[in-house]
């Protein structure tokens, strides 16, 4: 698939990025002390904001894992959920935060959500690098997020087009010419 033309305008700075996830962290640490705690990234996106992330924990019963899905919108949208890679631990007792990227429609957390939930874990969290719930058609909790903002198209961050600009240290707004 060929890209279309556009240009990249920079809504959130990699400063600002830093010091949020830090505060992010921060909050994890002080709810989470003395626990066990999995945290869960939802790939690809959520591995940039994962890594950052637990750099910034100070805990010393931190363990982590990922999962892989793909969602396939029907004509009807029901959202097929696909897991391409599930979960490597065991989950019951555990103290778990789902990490995203992106949060928009809630389809897909929420799915995930509810495969979780039956193998007993001690509690789920959700946690966001971007939420968008101008867009949201769940019913989602979010307990920590990183920024919400309007609907976007935004990159960076491990936020991508195309499998491209994951790499950018910031987020910017994708605008089509």
């Amino acid at each position: 698939m060929e890209d279309r033309k556009y240009n990249l305008k920079e809504i959130i700075s990699k400063e600002d990025i830093e010091k949020r996830v830090k505060e992010i962290a921060e909050q994890i640490t002080k709810d989470y002390e003395g626990k066990e705690l999995l945290i869960v990234g939802m790939l690809k996106g959520a591995a940039t904001f994962l890594s950052d992330l637990i750099f910034n924990i100070k805990s010393d019963k931190l363990t982590i894992d990922f999962i892989s899905v793909a969602k396939y919108d029907s004509k009807d949208d029901t959202g097929e959920v696909k897991v391409i890679k599930d979960l490597d631990q065991p989950l019951e007792g555990k103290n778990l935060i789902i990490v995203e990227d992106i949060l928009d429609t809630g389809k897909v957390m929420l799915y995930f959500k509810e495969r979780l939930a039956v193998r007993h874990p001690e509690s789920i969290k959700i946690c966001t690098f971007i939420d968008i719930p101008s867009r949201r058609d769940k019913d989602i909790v979010v307990d920590y997020k990183g920024y919400t903002i309007d609907d976007k198209f935004i990159v960076g961050y491990g936020i991508d087009y195309n499998e491209k600009h994951r790499n950018l240290q910031n987020i910017s707004e994708l605008i089509f010419e």
